[in-house]
């Protein structure tokens, strides 16, 4: 016979409970009087007055009051105790017009405690307390019961829901593809998975579904989408996770403007019903040299203007030798108008600002009726009014100055923009500038491996009219490719593909993979483009990211259930972490080094 050790009281008591609720604790309202009822939740404050305790009782759903007549019944009740309450459903004396449950209460006349709780690390019926984001990770579930992080992923639900129907009403498939990949590496660094069955080879999880999704389209599907969990080893920043979810999208016989259609109407649909915002379509569309020539950035922020002024031949026809010898190095120099006179001590810190990304300092002058400055002397008179039209300061402007290589310029100059725009509150924080952001160059120059690499992937198609200098002027072919851009994010992505096997074959040649690379990482997909491939595109929305700008939230971490900090760790469960030695035995793998400690 077993010897089953005795059950505690509380455990008995539990096991004889019936905690099935009649109602939650945000439904009744002043029609439910007179109703017994049955609620189940959380403690969320307790307030005693004389004979009579108040205690305010919380779910996902929203919070009731109750009220005991009998003191002895609440007794030893503490914030976050799980209960069950029975009783009558009353009119309150005082109403509450802040909770939808405002108008009555509950009579409370038996109590049953399912579950005690300890003194939380936080107080959590606070709700203009700020958390470390450091506590909120750890302890992510007890941030949940707050509601912010709930009602984002209600409306994440919400959203998911629209996108999946809006989809379906188009004609588009959902299909789940592996998570258990190949690595192939022409993007991002991958997270690899070592087999166990066969010793030193390796999974990789997915960056995309890229291959899979347009492998779907030789397969005849025509309209596929997914909800795609992708990974990505990467640095990480406040609108980037290690692991992430994205609306991935492709079609067969369709072109750029039939994506771009598709999805806008797919953002009408999301903010309508979310946000109950509608947005004017079509966005309007930028080149990738427009954009960077304006703002410095392929995904710009168009809620503000100060777009930069190129002013690189007057500066090498001035006087003034750093900007004369930034242009004889192939540099540039680039102007950037703030519409309000900025005092010297502001100059002095956005100069230290555009350190950190590189540029050795900030030219300046103020508009009054002509442009002046110490560094005026420099210029002649036509050339001060040349850059005042170009700029098109006005009295009172402050125009400032870059001069480095073209990069370090505009990197700098765009990240300027967006804090003056901050600092200065030229950001109408309820506007929402959609843009597409088109005609990105098809390769980029890796001076690390003295090769051209894809901008974006080696299957994105060129325009046919730059198909004739690839072998001639690579680094101008452009590329088929389109960008979403909303607010300064990019929240979408995508290409025409190419479908031609001799096209493919010649792009990889320019990325210099031998026959061997080409077979080992992608052979099982250039034998598909033989045997008869359609015309395809496609897109994919960073889902993360747009949530974010949905739930105004500044951070991706606020719209995903258990995130990972700007460091790829997780808090709560301690991973990375080290595993057993037997674990690693069987996967044929020795560590050389222990990790470090997870911060």
């Amino acid at each position: 016979m077993l010897n089953c050790p005795t059950l505690p009281q509380s455990a008995k008591s539990y096991m004889k409970t019936d905690y099935h609720r009649t109602h939650t604790c945000g439904q009744l309202r002043k029609e439910d009087i007179s109703k017994t009822v049955r609620l189940s939740g959380w403690v969320h404050k307790r307030r005693d007055f004389g004979q009579l305790i108040f205690i305010d009782l919380r779910d996902r759903y929203g919070i009731t009051q109750l009220v005991f007549k009998d003191q002895t019944l609440a007794q030893g009740l503490r914030s976050e105790d799980v209960i069950t309450v029975s009783g009558s459903v009353i009119a309150r004396e005082m109403p509450n017009t802040k909770i939808d449950t405002g108008a009555i209460e509950i009579d409370v006349e038996t109590l049953d405690i399912l579950s005690k709780a300890e003194v939380t690390p936080f107080p959590l019926n606070e709700n203009n307390l700020e958390l470390q984001e450091a506590t909120s990770l750890k302890y992510r579930y007890l941030d949940m019961r707050r509601g912010k992080i709930i009602n984002n992923l209600m409306m994440r639900h919400q959203a998911m829901l629209i996108a999946r129907n809006h989809l379906d009403s188009l004609g588009f498939i959902e299909v789940t593809t592996p998570i258990l990949g190949k690595s192939t590496p022409e993007g991002a660094r991958d997270y690899l998975v070592p087999s166990r069955i066969y010793p030193g080879a390796f999974y990789a999880l997915p960056q995309s579904p890229q291959l899979f999704k347009q492998l779907l389209m030789v397969g005849g599907l025509d309209r596929y989408f997914q909800f795609a969990t992708c990974f990505r080893d990467e640095d990480l920043r406040s609108d980037r996770q290690p692991e992430f979810m994205q609306i991935d999208i492709e079609m067969s016989f369709g072109e750029p403007s039939d994506i771009m259609q598709l999805s806008e109407n797919l953002c009408k649909e999301l903010f309508s019903k979310i946000c109950g915002i509608e947005i004017t379509t079509p966005f309007s569309i930028i080149s990738h040299t427009q954009a960077m020539e304006l703002y410095g950035t392929d995904r710009p922020d168009l809620r503000f203007e100060m777009p930069l002024a190129r002013i690189d031949a007057i500066a090498r026809g001035s006087e003034f030798a750093v900007f004369k010898n930034a242009i004889e190095s192939d540099g540039c120099v680039k102007a950037l108008c703030v519409k309000s006179t900025l005092s010297r001590k502001e100059i002095e810190k956005y100069t230290a600002f555009v350190a950190s990304f590189g540029l050795k300092g900030l030219g300046w002058m103020k508009c009054e009726q002509t442009l002046t400055a110490n560094i005026a002397k420099f210029f002649t008179p036509e050339q001060l009014h040349e850059i005042q039209a170009l700029t098109k300061a006005e009295s009172g402007d402050t125009v400032l100055f870059a001069a480095a290589d073209t990069t370090t310029v505009n990197q700098a100059l765009d990240h300027l923009r967006r804090q003056i725009a901050q600092d200065k509150d030229l950001i109408d924080t309820k506007k929402l500038s959609f843009t597409w952001v088109t005609e990105f160059p098809l390769f980029a120059w890796d001076s690390d491996e003295d090769r051209l690499v894809s901008e974006h992937h080696p299957f994105t198609a060129p325009y046919a009219s730059d198909v004739g200098i690839m072998g001639t002027d690579p680094l101008k072919v452009r590329s088929n490719a389109y960008d979403l851009v909303l607010n300064g994010y990019e929240i979408a992505g995508g290409s025409q593909r190419i479908h031609d096997p001799k096209l493919q074959q010649q792009i990889f040649e320019h990325l210099k993979l031998s026959q061997e690379d080409i077979a080992q990482k992608f052979g099982f997909f250039v034998d598909a483009l033989k045997y008869g491939t359609p015309p395809h595109l496609g897109i994919a929305f960073g889902f993360d990211r747009l949530m974010m700008i949905l739930c105004q939230t500044d951070s991706i971490r606020d719209i995903i259930a258990f995130p990972k900090t700007i460091k790829a760790s997780d808090l709560m469960m301690d991973a990375p972490a080290q595993v057993q030695e037997n674990q690693l035995s069987d996967l044929h793998i020795t560590c050389k080094n222990k990790p470090n400690p997870i911060d």
